[in-house]
C-alpha cells in the first residue's frame, strides 16, 4: 500500500510538473496573444476536435482487424470504447496506461474473452510503437530535406533507436510467455502450489498473443492502418494553422506530428503529456 500510495504521488508531481510546464510556455507566449489566437479561430477549433475522429477512427480500425473472427466486436463499438480510452489516458493522471486497460477491460464485458481483448491491445501498442519509430524517422528525412538543418538528426535517431530496442524487448518478451512468467513468479513469492492455476492461465493468455502474431496479414493491417492514422493525424495541426491564419504546407504539419509525438513520447511519464507537447510544438 505504501510502495502504490508513493506511485499516486509521483504521478500527481509529474502532472504539477506538466501543468508548470504549460503555465510557464503560456506566460512567455503571451495569455493575450493565445486568447487572441483562439478568437481568430472561432468556430475553426470546432472543425478541428470534428477532424480528430478520422484519426481516431483509423486507431480503431487498427484495432479491430487484430481481433479473430469468432471474438471480433462491431467495430463502432471499438471505436467508442477507443475514444474512451484515449480520453482516460489524456485526461486521468494514469501515465498513459489506464486507457489501455479501460478498453481491454470494456472490449471483455461487451463479449470478446480477456486474453483475446487484453492480448489484442498489448499487440496493438507493441506495433503502434515500431510504425511510431518509422513515422518519426520520416519526419526526421522530410525535416533535413526541407531545412537543410542537421542539428536534429543525433537526438532524433537516438529516439528512434531507444523505441526500436523497446519495440523489440516488448515484443520478444510477449513471445517467449510474459504472462506465464509472471505467473510463476508470483507462485514462487507466495511459496504454495495452490497459485499453479494463475500459471495454467498464463500459459493459455501467451499463446493468445503468439496466434495474434501469426496472424500476419492482421498485423500488416494494423500497421497499414496506424501508419494511416499518423499522417492522416498531421491533418489536425494544417487544419489549426489554416483556421489561426498562418497557413503552412500540409508536408510541414506532417513534419511537426512527427516530431511532437517523439517529444511526447519519451516523456511518457507525465500524464497527458501536459506542458511537454505544448514545448514540442515551440521547438
Amino acid at each position: 500500500m505504501k510502495a502504490l500510495g508513493k506511485i499516486r504521488v509521483t504521478i500527481y508531481l509529474l502532472a504539477l510538473a506538466g501543468a508548470a510546464l504549460f503555465t510557464a510556455l503560456l506566460i512567455h507566449q503571451g495569455v493575450g496573444q493565445v486568447l487572441d489566437a483562439f478568437a481568430t479561430g472561432e468556430w475553426g477549433i470546432l472543425g478541428v476536435v470534428v477532424y480528430h475522429l478520422v484519426p481516431l477512427f483509423l486507431d480503431a480500425l487498427a484495432w479491430w482487424v487484430l481481433f479473430p473472427r469468432p471474438d471480433r466486436l462491431p467495430l463502432h463499438q471499438l471505436f467508442w470504447m477507443r475514444w474512451i480510452a484515449e480520453s482516460i489516458s489524456a485526461l486521468v493522471p494514469s501515465a498513459a496506461v489506464g486507457g489501455d486497460i479501460v478498453r481491454a477491460r470494456l472490449a471483455a464485458i461487451h463479449g470478446a474473452s480477456l486474453p483475446v481483448a487484453a492480448g489484442t491491445v498489448l499487440v496493438d501498442i507493441t506495433l503502434g510503437i515500431f510504425v511510431q519509430a518509422g513515422f518519426t524517422l520520416l519526419g526526421l528525412v522530410l525535416l533535413v530535406v526541407a531545412t537543410g538543418k542537421n542539428s536534429l538528426i543525433g537526438p532524433t535517431l537516438i529516439g528512434i533507436v531507444i523505441a526500436l530496442f523497446a519495440f523489440a524487448g516488448f515484443y520478444f518478451v510477449q513471445r517467449l510467455g510474459m504472462f506465464r512468467f509472471l505467473a510463476r513468479i508470483i507462485t514462487r513469492l507466495a511459496g504454495s502450489n495452490d497459485w499453479q492455476s494463475l500459471v495454467q492461465g498464463g500459459e493459455k493468455w501467451d499463446q493468445v498473443i503468439r496466434s495474434l502474431y501469426a496472424r500476419r496479414r492482421a498485423v500488416f493491417a494494423c500497421c497499414v492502418w496506424t501508419i494511416s492514422s499518423l499522417v492522416l493525424g498531421s491533418g489536425e495541426i494544417w487544419l489549426a494553422l489554416w483556421f489561426l491564419d498562418l497557413p503552412d504546407s500540409f508536408l510541414n504539419a506532417l513534419i511537426l506530428q512527427s516530431m511532437v509525438l517523439t517529444i511526447r513520447s519519451a516523456a511518457f511519464a507525465v500524464p497527458g503529456g501536459l506542458g511537454v507537447q505544448e514545448g514540442g510544438y515551440l521547438v
